[in-house]
Parts: structure tokens; C-alpha cells; sequence
């Protein structure tokens, strides 16, 4: 029970087969207390009834939209009320139109691009900025990457450019936390069958090329990535900051072009 006495919020939660739930999972079994920010009341309540059938029906649930600084605000400082202080936050967050990752990069229209960078970038910023209020010094803030950040995967276009933006600010968010003891790093988990895995094109196919090429010759499980994810948000990682993790087998270093 690593994780007994402490608290945080994961903010994402779409699904059973999310990663946002699998990280979630793994700290509730570890003995978090775990706070869940959703994008709407709807995803609230879906989030709500998922908690109730698997037996973590105590914990609390708000709704947030990450567009409005004034809601993020309010979400930490009624996190500061009910616990006083975190430990840890979870930001698994990514947003883009799926109709225009259909086509190429190079046809991106700008209002797509403008909010695909505020909900899987930017965002990630203005948590750390609320949320920083009510951490401990020690607390450790964790987002989600890909390896289209840095290799070109078809399909995956605008998202690739956003992830690299969400990594860069990885690192400034590391050098402006560090004085504090708040750790800031990125998790970047190779194809996996989620909702939005299943967003990218081509998606079959490189979940299997996964498998064949990676160094590991094998897809990640829920397990690799839960545990990855206690590592980053326990203190065992206390000496790690502004790093991206990767829990791919060793795709990301096969190639600069992912089929």
C-alpha cells in the first residue's frame, strides 16, 4: 500500500479502457485516495457509475472544462477545501477533431489546431498552475505523451505537434516547480486499444507492427503502464523531473516514420 496517506486528482477519465482509468486503478489499489476531474457533467456521471460498480463508489468526482481557466480554478480550490492539500495529479487530456485526422497534417484548419493545442497543451500548464497551490512539497504532476511527438505516425497529425508541445512544457513546468520539491514528468505508453488509440488511423495496424518491432516484441499491458505511472507519482521517482517515460518496449526507438 504504497500509496496509503496520500491523495491526488486524475483529470481525463473517458473509460474502463482508458489509460486515465488504469493509472486510476493502480493507485486505488495501492491505497490512494483518488479525486476524478471530468470535461462535463455527462462524463461525471459516467465516471460515477464506473466507481460505484467497481467498489470505488466513495470517491469524490467534479466537473471541469479545461478551456476555462476560471473552472480549473474553482476545481483546486474545492480540492484545497475537501483535502486541504494533494499529493499528486494525473493530466490525461487530448482532445482534436477525428474527422480532420482523416486527412493530412498540412490541411489542419486553424480553429482545430487552436483547440486541440488548448486542451492537450496548454491546458497541462494552467493545472500545474492551480494545482501547485494545494500540493505538498514532494507532489508530482504526470501527463500522457506519444511517440508522435517525435516521429511522424500516420494518422496522428496535429495530435503529434500538440504532444510535442505538451513535452516542452514538461520541462519549463520541471524548472519552475523544482524549488518546490514538485516533480513534473510525461508517460508515453506505446499503441494500446483505447477509445482514442482507436481515433488514429491505422490503428490496427500499428498496435500489431507494435508488437512484432518493438525491442520487446511484445504490446504494453494495463500493468506496464499502471506501474510505470506509481513509480512517476511515488517516491521512488523523487530524484526524476521534467522527463518523458516511455512504457513501449522500446517502440519509440525504432525509426524516425511509424507505419
Amino acid at each position: 500500500m504504497m500509496f496509503s496517506g496520500k491523495r491526488g486528482v486524475v483529470m481525463g477519465f473517458a473509460s474502463v479502457q482508458s489509460i486515465a482509468w488504469r493509472i486510476s486503478e493502480a493507485l486505488l489499489m495501492s491505497g490512494a485516495e483518488v479525486g476524478f476531474a471530468c470535461q462535463g457533467e455527462m462524463q461525471a456521471e459516467r465516471c460515477r457509475d464506473v466507481l460505484a460498480k467497481e467498489g470505488f463508489g466513495g470517491c469524490p468526482v467534479w466537473s471541469c472544462d479545461v478551456e476555462n481557466d476560471e473552472e480549473i480554478e474553482s476545481l483546486f480550490r474545492s480540492v484545497g477545501e475537501e483535502w486541504g492539500e494533494i499529493d499528486f495529479v494525473v493530466h490525461a487530456l487530448a482532445f482534436t477533431d477525428r474527422e480532420e485526422l482523416k486527412n493530412l497534417y498540412i490541411e489542419t484548419t486553424r480553429e482545430n489546431f487552436e483547440k486541440t493545442l488548448s486542451v492537450s497543451a496548454y491546458s497541462f500548464t494552467r493545472i500545474a498552475y492551480e494545482s501547485s497551490k494545494v500540493m505538498k512539497d514532494g507532489g508530482s504532476l504526470l501527463t500522457l505523451s506519444y511517440v508522435g511527438s517525435n516521429r511522424v505516425v500516420h494518422g496522428y497529425n496535429v495530435m503529434g505537434v500538440a504532444k510535442a508541445a505538451l513535452e516542452a512544457s514538461v520541462r519549463y513546468l520541471a524548472f519552475d516547480l523544482g524549488g518546490r520539491g514538485i516533480r513534473v514528468n510525461a508517460m508515453s505508453s506505446g499503441p494500446m486499444k483505447t477509445i482514442a488509440g482507436r481515433g488514429v488511423g491505422n490503428s490496427r495496424f500499428i498496435y500489431r507492427w507494435q508488437g512484432r518491432h518493438s525491442i520487446m516484441k511484445r504490446n504494453m499491458t494495463s500493468s506496464d503502464v499502471g506501474g510505470s505511472a506509481l513509480y512517476l507519482l511515488s517516491d521512488l521517482s523523487k530524484g526524476v523531473t521534467g522527463e518523458v517515460h516511455y512504457v513501449d518496449g522500446g517502440y519509440h526507438m525504432v525509426g524516425s516514420v511509424v507505419p
